[in-house]
């Protein structure tokens, strides 16, 4: 198996398209970040924040003022008034100005990973047939299934790959924005019990990255099971990533039904079960992750049926 999926990585990274992809990464996080710098950064650095806080505060208390204050927006100005006077009494600096503000940005660019992924994933499969390299492949002492989940780890290494770039290349850029003064900042925020916790910075950033990582599994492999069925790459391709962005647009419109919170789209962002705000009130992370894994069983069993029943000449 490790010859296997060994062979599998030459394949990727043998072909130029792999590197523009990962460049492509590299060049995107460094202009969103240095245009961001440009706009916000360089006023946001300095001591300034306390300043910038006190005034958030005065805002936020003249809105608590206001009688006719929706429930839900009078609790949100209470938990950062909250928040502001944390920061304060304690002297422990906003992200605003430091290379976290960049840093924490760019997680917002994991579902670019995603389509890059895709990409490589909806190649992987139907491009052997396409080539008809696939009948050298076969005619190995390995069987199909070991073929089948060398090429799904190979990719999915693949996309681990550029979100370790994305890690490297965010930190290095902002460093030398911002500087690194500031590496050992906690990130405070409220839990969804509304008490104010510290936070370990990088702690917290991989969990977006592993949260948002299983939705990039998810579309990897739907993209293997399209690719294994119908042996198009330009289907694979095309479809994963127009349910990537179309899927969400969808969920909003269903969310106000009930039974919307058993598709695969109102599970795959995990992300706001860290702020307490699930798609749907009641759903919890153990049942948007079982709902993933019956996703994920189905999908796969999908591909291997299609990958090891039907004959090469087909």
């Amino acid at each position: 198996m490790v010859n296997l999926v060994l062979n599998e990585n030459m394949k990727i990274y043998r072909r130029v398209r792999t590197w523009i992809l990962i460049g492509l990464m590299s060049a995107i996080v460094l202009f969103i970040n240095v245009m961001v710098w440009q706009t916000d950064g360089k006023k946001a650095q300095g001591e300034g924040w306390r300043a910038e806080l006190l005034k958030e505060k005065e805002h936020r208390n003249e809105l608590l003022k206001k009688p006719e204050l929706q429930a839900e927006e009078r609790t949100y100005n209470l938990q950062r008034t909250a928040l502001i006077d944390y920061h304060l009494e304690r002297d422990i600096r906003t992200t605003e100005g430091t290379l976290w503000d960049g840093i924490n940005g760019s997680a917002n660019l994991v579902p670019l990973i995603t389509v890059f992924t895709i990409i490589i994933a909806g190649d992987s499969l139907a491009g052997e047939f396409s080539s008809g390299t696939i009948k050298l492949l076969l005619i190995r002492p390995a069987s199909r299934v070991k073929i089948l989940v060398s090429k799904f780890l190979s990719v999915l290494l693949f996309g681990l790959l550029l979100l370790l770039v994305l890690f490297v290349v965010s930190v290095a850029a902002n460093g030398i924005l911002y500087g690194f003064g500031h590496l050992g900042l906690p990130l405070i925020g409220v839990s969804p019990e509304g008490l104010i916790v510290e936070q370990n910075m990088v702690l917290h950033l991989w969990k977006t990255y592993m949260l948002n990582g299983i939705s990039t599994v998810m579309y990897v492999t739907l993209a293997f099971m399209i690719s294994s069925a119908f042996r198009s790459s330009s289907m694979a391709i095309a479809f994963s990533i127009g349910t990537l962005f179309a899927g969400h647009i969808l969920m909003e419109a269903l969310q106000r039904f009930d039974w919307s919170k058993f598709l695969l789209f109102a599970n795959t962002d995990l992300t706001p079960y860290l702020t307490g705000q699930p798609y749907q009130e009641g759903m919890t992370l153990p049942f948007s992750i079982g709902m993933l894994a019956v996703y994920f069983l189905l999908f796969n069993l999908i591909s291997w049926l299609m990958f090891t029943r039907r004959d090469v000449a087909d």
